[in-house]
């Protein structure tokens, strides 16, 4: 299998490390939106394959950033091959992480690709705002999670920008934030049918950033954004 990770002799960090506020030096804006792009070509990439291979676990802590802040996906272990042919999801256990796991799934066990877009949808909000997609200061609460927190302030043009992290300072494109949470509000929609696919999740956050292009080139990434395990995942 092939996917974003991060060779052991390589020094990482995980994405959760963002949310972090103890004497940590904030995420530039340009860094969290290529990790996003890093990630939407991750997943995107393992959509295509024959497999249209699931992820099934996309969390900030399996996202892995080298000293260049580039995001390695990592730990492959519950990812599974996906639906073929008419089929729309493959029924399956569920597992993964509360709060980053797309309603469908974790009600009926019935996983998609468009899992992994739910999923994409909170790590990119987690990016934009700061904040853990599950907070024990929101535990018990009726905005428990992160998506619930926000889906309020989103669907207000008005008010969209109260999401945006504050230590960042105002330093961000305001039309390209409003853009990303908009993005971010479609990948989290409750109906999968209604979410975007990967690849155009991607497509979209080009656009929105496009410098990540010159990154690309810096780093010398391959056409799909990722690196080959060197290793099989355990299944």
């Amino acid at each position: 299998m092939m996917g974003n990770c991060c060779r052991k002799s390589a020094k990482c960090a995980h994405a959760s490390s963002i949310n972090s506020s103890e004497g940590v030096q904030p995420i530039t804006w340009a860094v969290r939106m290529n990790i996003a792009i890093d990630v939407a070509r991750g997943l995107s990439f393992l959509h295509s394959l024959d497999a249209n291979v699931i992820y099934r676990d996309l969390k900030a802590s399996n996202i892995l950033l080298d000293s260049d802040f580039s995001a390695r996906l990592s730990d492959f272990g519950l990812a599974r091959d996906g639906p073929t042919g008419d089929n729309t999801h493959v029924s399956t256990r569920v597992v993964g992480t509360r709060g980053y796991a797309a309603p469908e799934y974790v009600a009926t066990g019935h996983l998609s690709p468009k899992s992994d877009v739910y999923s994409f949808g909170v790590v990119l909000l987690e990016l934009l705002s700061g904040r853990r997609a599950m907070d024990d200061e929101r535990a018990g609460s009726v905005e428990e999670t992160l998506v619930d927190w926000a889906k309020p302030f989103i669907s207000d043009s008005r008010r969209v920008l109260r999401i945006m992290d504050t230590r960042l300072g105002g330093q961000y494109s305001k039309k390209a934030a409003q853009a990303a949470a908009e993005l971010a509000l479609q990948c989290f929609h409750t109906d999968p049918k209604y979410r975007p696919l990967m690849i155009d999740v991607l497509a979209t956050m080009e656009r929105i950033h496009p410098k990540y292009t010159l990154r690309t080139q810096q780093h010398k990434l391959d056409d799909h954004g990722v690196k080959h395990l060197n290793h099989h995942p355990h299944t």
